[in-house]
């Protein structure tokens, strides 16, 4: 089992930056594959960015350039620095963790509105 904890959502202008951060209850360098998605009011659930325990990262389309995503194993932490904010990247950010089987926060709301 591992339990993901978010926080760092809020509202923000659009161009502002947020940091989202996600605590997991193991040690980060022993899951494979963490990540971000989103879900929109209205919307299927997609993928945001997601890190490997190599390092190696692959972002949305939507977001490169924007979003960076990195770990700090020391820390047991996963964050996803945003900048450049739009109104549609409004949503509920959920951080996942597959681990055996995958897992998944409560998610964290960001609005981007002015």
């Amino acid at each position: 089992q591992v339990q993901l904890v978010e926080s760092g959502g809020g509202l923000v202008q659009p161009g502002g930056s947020l940091r989202l951060s996600c605590v997991a209850s193991i040690n980060t360098f022993t899951i494979h594959n963490m990540g971000w998605y989103r879900q929109a009011p209205g919307k299927q659930r997609e993928p945001v960015a997601a890190i490997t325990s190599g390092g190696r990262t692959v972002y949305a389309d939507s977001v490169k350039a924007r979003f960076t995503i990195s770990r700090d194993t020391g820390k047991n932490t996963v964050y996803l620095q945003m900048n450049s904010l739009k109104p549609e990247d409004t949503a509920v950010y959920y951080c996942n963790a597959v681990h055996g089987s995958a897992y998944w926060g409560e998610g964290t709301l960001v609005t981007v509105s002015s």
